[in-house]
């Protein structure tokens, strides 16, 4: 033990943290340091956005943003021209320096997935450039709602989601996590509307209908975001609150009680919370995400709203994110997992901070046998895609969005943990966050990293760790954790007793939460016969639940079973939420056979206009719509 009663290693990283050495814009993107990101036309090797200055309108009649948008520059190699990208975007003029002398530009050619360049003359001396333009009404990364896909359905609602490489649609900007940027912005809003972004924000309405914003911490245009409509706001504590229709906010405002508890947790494990508020927005149901971890306002779906706080990992998943993704950030989408693993992993230790190390291990067993499935099914004709590293080059980076980067670089970091200990490893990742804060990282420098400041030359340790096996190799190496639940095991029980003839009745589910259901869900073979789920569906009332959560669960056993008292309801689910998570393994088993594939072709008809650009885009893809 050392002074302070803390151990050495700690206070030999907190050392290391406070002398880490801060890069200028010419070291951290010098043509050696850079790696091209092959979703990005920008080139800020060469030219680097460092701010930018919004002044929009938004215009629900005609579903555009109009305005303006000034880019601070450097320029790092004395050129003429600054690459942006850009999707779909109407650009009146450009114009640059405070004086506003105009100045030629022109777009390259649209490339899929990618949107197309917009390159635009400079001076080695340019310091500002000042882009008028509008959004198309179809831009991918925003979704106009009309009244009567709100709870309230008086008023129309715009929402944003910029991840992955969306922010180009509406911003012309770098769009690449390799950049980070600072903004401010003012939007002009109907009257009678609030509007947040990922940037300080209002409590009240503004009668004016015009609204500042001020973002001081460096972020990626991925987070990027802005939400308009009929909301309001309800504070939860010191530095959290809650924004959602008036029909929704006492609901939510309980539901999400607990925010400030994990806010201290998360700053008990890894030190202070860097973005001075955290509060959230509970969103209409088209949102196609769980949530999405935009700064100092993390966007939420409805359907965590389940009346008994048992869906909150997702809080402390998003929450976690103002460690890793936002503040230390995947430098290119094919290093997803070090946003995504990270934070699922840091999400697990606030869970088991709050609420115990018994639920801990639920989440964990349920995260393991969903990876496992996964594996088998989803991967079998493509190990590649379950290397952490992945390679998207030449394919949308939304091809990313699954379960791997996630579970599999969450059991990662667990293995590391397990092997290294819990202390070690704990003041490893506070060092981490310390000395990487507001900068980015990618595989071969996460390995550099943790050789350099853990390992060190412990071949012995190194050979445990199998560190090269996770990162690029398939499937899961042979030091993949096994977490065992009790609860769990009591519930698996239940599972043999059903399965062997019981009735549902004379189960015993005294003090069954969401997670103990699910995971009797998820054991249920398909080859049940359909009077046994009507047998639990008499007893438990998993048609008519409320639980987004359960009823997803329940509504794919019913397909896969053949239980058609369902059908409706099933319908009925597709059509009024547009969670992405919800939908693709519905529609996808929907579509297995002719006659299903018809119906949830007819079904998604119906749907497609609450759903976001990127719900459309993956349920598209399942039912072979172009």
């Amino acid at each position: 033990m050392s002074i302070l009663g803390l151990p050495l290693f700690v206070l030999l990283c907190i050392l290391l943290a406070t002398t880490a050495s801060c890069f200028t814009a010419t070291e951290r993107f010098s043509s050696k340091s850079n790696k091209l990101d092959t979703h990005s036309f920008s080139k800020p090797n060469e030219v680097l956005v460092q701010h930018l200055d919004l002044n929009l309108v938004v215009d629900f009649k005609q579903k555009k943003l109009r305005g303006k948008v000034s880019l601070h520059i450097e320029n790092l190699a004395n050129t003429n021209e600054l690459f942006l990208d850009s999707s779909d975007l109407e650009i009146k003029k450009i114009t640059l320096g405070l004086e506003e002398v105009p100045t030629n530009f022109h777009k390259g050619e649209n490339e899929k997935h990618l949107g197309e360049p917009l390159i635009i003359s400079i001076g080695t001396d340019t310091r500002i450039v000042h882009i008028y333009y509008s959004t198309s009404p179809m831009a991918k990364a925003l979704q106009w709602l009309e009244p009567e896909q709100t709870t309230g359905k008086n008023h129309p609602f715009l929402l944003s989601q910029s991840q992955a490489i969306l922010a180009r649609s509406w911003i012309p900007c770098q769009d690449t996590p390799s950049v980070r940027i600072t903004y401010t912005a003012q939007l002009q809003v109907p009257t009678g509307f609030m509007a947040v972004m990922s940037a300080s924000n209002p409590t009240s309405l503004n009668k004016s209908g015009i609204y500042n914003f001020e973002m001081t911490q460096p972020i990626p245009s991925y987070l990027l975001a802005i939400a308009v409509g009929d909301f309001r706001f309800q504070s939860i504590g010191p530095r959290t609150g809650v924004y959602a229709e008036l029909e929704l906010l006492e609901n939510a405002a309980w539901e999400l009680a607990d925010t400030e508890t994990m806010i201290k947790a998360a700053e008990k494990l890894y030190g202070p919370y860097r973005w001075d508020r955290y509060d959230l927005i509970v969103l209409p149901p088209s949102f196609p995400f769980g949530g999405m971890e935009n700064p100092r306002i993390t966007f939420l779906t409805p359907t965590i709203l389940a009346g008994d706080r048992s869906l909150v990992s997702l809080i402390a998943h998003e929450l976690a994110h103002s460690w890793s993704g936002n503040m230390v950030t995947n430098k290119t989408w094919d290093d997803f997992w070090l946003n995504e693993g990270f934070t699922t992993y840091f999400e697990h230790r606030i869970m088991e901070e709050v609420y115990g190390h018994r639920l801990e291990e639920m989440l964990s067993v349920l995260e393991l046998s969903e990876l496992r499935k996964s594996l088998d099914l989803d991967f079998k004709n493509r190990p590649r895609d379950t290397w952490l590293h992945l390679n998207l080059s030449g394919r949308d980076p939304e091809d990313g969005l699954t379960v791997i980067p996630y579970s599999k670089g969450y059991f990662f970091l667990r293995s590391l943990e397990n092997t290294i200990g819990r202390s070690r490893w704990d003041a490893f990742l506070r060092l981490y966050f310390d000395q990487n804060a507001f900068q980015t990282m990618d595989s071969k420098a996460f390995l550099s990293y943790i050789r350099e400041h853990l390992i060190g030359q412990n071949q012995n340790l190194e050979k445990k760790l199998q560190l090269e096996a996770w990162i690029y190799g398939p499937g899961l190496p042979s030091n993949c954790p096994n977490p065992v639940s009790e609860e769990l095991e009591q519930v698996h029980q239940q599972v043999d007793l059903f399965l062997s003839g019981a009735p549902s009745a004379s189960l015993s589910i005294k003090g069954w939460t969401t997670h103990h259901f699910l995971y009797f869900l998820h054991q249920l073979p398909p080859d049940l016969l359909p009077t046994r789920l009507a047998d639990l569906d008499h007893t438990f009332g998993f048609t008519k639940t409320k639980n987004s959560e359960i009823l997803h669960a329940w509504l794919l056993l019913s397909l896969q079973v053949g239980y058609s008292i369902t059908d409706e309801i099933i319908e009925e689910f597709l059509i009024r939420q547009g969670r992405r998570k919800f939908l693709i393994p519905l529609y996808r088993h929907l579509s297995k056979t002719q006659n299903g594939l018809e119906k949830a072709r007819r079904i998604y008809e119906q749907a497609r206009p609450g759903y976001h650009g990127i719900s459309r885009q993956s349920v598209e893809k399942i039912l072979g719509i172009k």
